[in-house]
């Protein structure tokens, strides 16, 4: 019986242990694989010539070195900050005051005579409150990433996506970026700027030694979890 009831512990720690997993260590625990097109798509309309001269690539000395077609890669400027505040504050008070007089000649119960003095009852009440709350959040990634076209729709705008491993003291860094992007937002130089990239999906995350104890474990996320406190 000890030992069925051990086994139950273990596997429901088990599966806390395996239910505890943040979307952070999802994204480290991806395999990092480069991105390739599985196929080269001639645009439609362009019908193969067998020729060297292309009408879309530009003379001798004035090529067009941007991406434009599925497998071409470009370099994306990281430039991404972000900064919310928010702050309320309530305040409210109420005071109440009333009084009676009494008039005189009134029986007094615990003389038995007359008052010969008027009786007043007087009574107030007061109360307030007074709350305040404020909230702050920023964050920022700049650098560089090159990426690969993975798709061309019919509407000249491409899909990107590319990622980069960088492994440092013990522990691995994973930038990886998917989005969709414009032509005529592609510089000269074969740069597109990231605000400029439309369903962005922007990972920035880290596995490893240094990442690992930068985290709490998970029993200490388990039990903050199901605190009331």
């Amino acid at each position: 019986m000890r030992r069925l009831f051990a086994a139950i512990l273990l596997l429901c720690a088990a599966g806390i242990a395996s239910g505890c997993s943040t979307y952070v260590e999802n994204e480290a625990s991806l395999p990092f694989e480069p991105i390739y097109p599985s196929a080269h798509v001639t645009p439609e309309g362009e019908a193969p010539t067998g020729g060297i001269f292309k009408s879309n690539g530009g003379g001798l000395f004035a090529s067009d070195i941007r991406a434009r077609d599925v497998g071409d890669i470009l370099t994306v400027a990281l430039n991404e900050t972000f900064a919310a505040t928010k702050a309320q504050t309530a305040a409210s008070a109420k005071n109440d005051a009333f009084g009676v007089t009494l008039p005189t000649g009134l029986p007094n119960l615990f003389t038995g005579g007359y008052d010969k003095n008027a009786a007043g009852l007087n009574a107030g009440t007061a109360r307030s409150f007074a709350g305040s709350g404020s909230a702050a959040q920023s964050n920022s990634l700049t650098g560089l990433l090159t990426v690969t076209v993975t798709r061309v729709f019919d509407n000249g705008n491409m899909e990107i996506a590319g990622q980069k491993k960088l492994t440092l003291n013990n522990g691995d860094e994973y930038v990886r970026l998917t989005g969709l992007i414009r032509p005529e937002d592609i510089s000269a130089t074969n740069t597109v700027q990231s605000n400029r990239i439309a369903d962005a999906e922007i990972v920035y995350v880290g596995a490893g030694e240094i990442a690992d104890s930068s985290r709490q474990g998970w029993l200490s996320r388990t039990l903050r979890n199901v605190s009331p406190l």
